[in-house]
């Protein structure tokens, strides 16, 4: 049995209370997610500030561990040198604490209580008992013989409250030597409790191990390699603003025409058809072919001047194709398909015309421009106007594609022993996103939402995700420790007109939101935008179309 101490209430009267305030898993707090309209800044948003589901919260600890060797160290807790949460219950004497760094920024703390701390304990739960049960024949608050308190509480719920006294009141003496870099919720009593009652029976003392996440040690390989780096950055040729401009202008155009029925000839460049798509797996054993239902369509409206758009040797496949005929075909989906199953997959595709047309266009003119662009008076207007709109789309989709790339090298570049909980809390942060959209597009019912939420189904997505979100998680730690090894800030005007605008959003969309909580998101976002910015003014950054 796991404890973890996150109660303060009082002792009880009733021992199956006290041990139920107590001896409770870790407590998790409900987070609030900023609004998607909140925020918008031409970086990158960090995976773990922005929560998209009510897992606990994500604490990222600035104060590293230290880098002096510590393993199996021993040391005594004094009782005046712990935090100040501690100092209000002294202990009567010196617990002594063993630390052992554990694999995934973990730590063991093995701690043994001497007999007169327990005994101090035992003394406070027979005057706490003392004061709560009412033991006929005795005014309650009176002096109660001890005897008689143990025969009516008994014994062994004293022994029980005793335990749990002393876990609560050494717990946090214990977790001094590492005050500052525990993460929150992962603190952990791992000794079963019947271990540890057997121990304070037979001995008059008590021996717990603790295991606790600490925040990691970000290693920079090389050291300070960040403050040079030299980054490629991919542009997709689509949003180039001048090859952007042109296919809206003829969008727009195309928009104006009217589509007339071919009847004395075949599918040509420019024509629109209609066709009913269907396709199969390609195999030399038919009982292994299968049918690609993603690939399949009714009714499919092609441009034939979006070929581009589809699979490589579609568009060359059914040039000639003529209303009420039928082609098959086999084709290969490339390796760099959008859909990971489909790459690398043989296909025979079969093709049935449906319908097929050309476009009566009206002269592209002067006379035009305020059907093509209400407001306009020209096409110069209309073309200088498009194209303003076009460089400001490939501005933030190229500063966008400079921070993914910056924070992929980032992430290169750093060594880090992840924490497990820091791992799952991601991991789940990610899956609650995932499920919020799914029932936004699916309205799933309860038991389809029960079943998607089930632990299996967690945990199978963490396993497959593991890369992703260790990607994640690292790109995250790196840019919080460049903000803090450049001593970098943003100014409280900066904080408070986000927070502002992102309660506003939250209010408007009738979400609940924790004020403390958004402040805390907008202030790591904020961070990722500086350290971006830091970094790009001393990157050497070179732009590829591709």
């Amino acid at each position: 049995m796991e404890l973890c101490i996150s109660s303060t209430s009082p002792l009880s009267s009733n021992p199956s209370r006290f041990l139920d305030s107590i001896s409770c898993k870790a407590s998790t707090s409900t987070s609030t997610a900023l609004p998607t309209s909140s925020l918008q800044f031409q970086h990158a948003s960090f995976g773990p500030r922005i929560l998209s589901s009510p897992p606990a919260r994500t604490h990222r600890l600035r104060q590293p561990l230290s880098s002096s060797p510590s393993n199996g160290r021993r040391f005594a807790v004094s009782a005046s040198s712990v935090a100040v949460a501690a100092e209000k219950d002294r202990l009567p004497a010196d617990i002594e604490v063993s630390e052992v760094q554990e694999p995934n920024s973990r730590v063991r703390l093995s701690v043994e209580v001497p007999p007169v701390v327990c005994e101090d304990c035992y003394r406070r739960v027979i005057k706490e008992f003392m004061k709560q049960a009412k033991i006929p024949g005795f005014r309650p608050g009176k002096n109660v013989p001890e005897s008689i308190l143990l025969s009516y509480v008994g014994k062994q719920s004293v022994q029980k409250a005793t335990v749990e006294s002393i876990l609560k009141r050494t717990l946090p003496h214990a977790m001094s030597s590492v005050s500052g870099q525990a993460l929150k919720d992962s603190v952990r009593i791992v000794t079963k409790f019947s271990e540890m009652e057997n121990t304070y029976i037979s001995l008059g003392s008590l021996r717990y191990d603790v295991i606790v996440d600490v925040a990691p040690e970000v290693k920079w390989i090389p050291e300070d390699g960040y403050k040079s780096l030299k980054i490629v950055v991919e542009i997709d040729s689509e949003i180039d603003a001048q090859r952007a401009c042109q296919q809206e202008l003829r969008r727009r155009h195309k928009s104006l025409g009217t589509l007339r029925i071919i009847t004395d000839r075949g599918l040509q460049i420019g024509d629109v058809v209609v066709l009913d798509i269907s396709a199969t797996t390609i195999d030399q054993d038919e009982s292994n072919v299968k049918n690609i239902p993603s690939a399949e369509s009714k009714g499919f409206h092609f441009d034939t001047e979006d070929g581009d758009k589809l699979i490589p040797g579609f568009l060359d496949s059914i040039i000639g194709i003529q209303r009420g005929e039928t082609k098959s075909f086999p084709l290969f989906f490339p390796d760099n398909w959008n859909q990971e199953n489909l790459r690398g997959v043989h296909a025979q595709f079969t093709v049935e015309c449906k319908e097929l047309f050309y476009r009566e266009l009206p002269e592209l003119d002067d006379s035009l421009a305020e059907k093509l662009l209400p407001g306009c008076t020209s096409l110069k207007q209309v073309e200088d106007s498009l194209l303003q709109r076009c460089l400001e789309v490939e501005q933030t989709a190229k500063d966008q594609a400079t921070d993914n790339a910056i924070l992929d090298q980032l992430s290169k570049m750093v060594e880090i022993d992840i924490p497990r909980s820091l791992f799952e809390e991601q991991g789940r942060q990610f899956y609650g996103a995932q499920l919020l959209q799914i029932q936004a597009n699916m309205k799933l019912n309860e038991q389809q939402l029960a079943s998607l939420s089930s632990p299996k189904a967690v945990n199978e997505y963490l396993e497959n995700q593991k890369e992703n979100i260790t990607h994640v998680i690292k790109q995250n730690l790196a840019v919080g420790d460049i903000f803090r090894r450049e001593n970098l800030q943003f100014s409280t005007d900066e904080l408070v007109k986000e927070v502002e605008d992102s309660i506003a959003e939250f209010k408007r969309h009738k979400q609940e939101y924790d004020e403390e909580r958004v402040r805390e998101q907008v202030s790591e976002i904020l961070e990722g935008a500086k350290v971006l910015e830091w970094l790009k003014e001393r990157a050497e950054i070179n732009y590829v179309t591709r």
